[in-house]
């Protein structure tokens, strides 16, 4: 009986140990390729929001509590842009990220949404070309916009950034992403320090960091 439950042990422990070997031998093989891909992907999004660069630099920074990438594009020898990946958790579906571009001058270039679990048909528009979030702000300083407690806003809360049809929860999120993203770019570029406050459409809103509540319909 004694030998039968030692043998019994010594299998389980030798399943158990080709077991452990088979997951990190399969770790080991994807950790490169998934690094290779999403370095590939964060390339593609950077060559869609910057004007021609040959290298950049990166800077991290922490806004409203929230990790921030701020890329610095170099073309011979001098700054050809700016690109922000910034995010926010203010989205109807939760999590929306987006890979903003500036000038050096700070005039948008694109925007391109990285991130986003927008109900379909509805807020997933913000990632269409041409919507009307991104034509209210691509090709113009953000200063010029009409802001709001120094921010862009959607109409709705007295900006004059467009939203989406029946999507304004996914809109203020576009836009709150976008603000955190001009508050970076200005950080790097300008040296203005970021303000670690919420960049919600307006202080009435109650705009915090935190996921936006479900509402009845997408969106009131």
């Amino acid at each position: 009986m004694k030998s039968t439950l030692l043998n019994m042990t010594a299998v389980l422990f030798g399943i158990t140990l080709v077991a452990s070997a088979g997951v990190g031998f399969v770790n080991m093989i994807t950790v490169e390729p998934i690094a290779a891909a999403k370095e590939a992907a964060t390339l593609a999004a950077l060559n869609e929001v910057l004007p021609a660069f040959d290298v950049t630099t990166t800077e991290e920074l922490t806004i409203d509590d929230m990790p921030i990438t701020v890329y610095t594009a170099t073309a011979g020898g001098s700054v050809s842009g700016y690109a922000v990946q910034s995010m926010t958790k203010q989205g109807f579906g939760g999590v929306v990220r987006l890979m903003v571009g500036f000038t050096p001058e700070g005039e948008v270039v694109n925007v391109n949404v990285l991130e986003q679990t927008e109900t379909p048909g509805l807020g997933t528009k913000m990632a269409d070309e041409g919507n009307v979030l991104l034509a209210s702000v691509k090709g113009r300083k953000l200063e010029s916009k009409k802001l709001v407690d120094g921010k862009l806003a959607v109409t709705k809360d007295g900006g004059d950034v467009d939203a989406l049809t029946a999507a304004t929860i996914s809109s203020r999120a576009y836009v709150d992403a976008i603000n955190r993203a001009w508050m970076a770019y200005k950080s790097v570029a300008t040296g203005e320090a970021p303000t670690d406050t919420a960049s919600g459409a307006t202080a009435a809103a109650g705009q915090t960091n935190e996921p936006a509540a479900q509402e009845g319909g997408q969106n009131e």
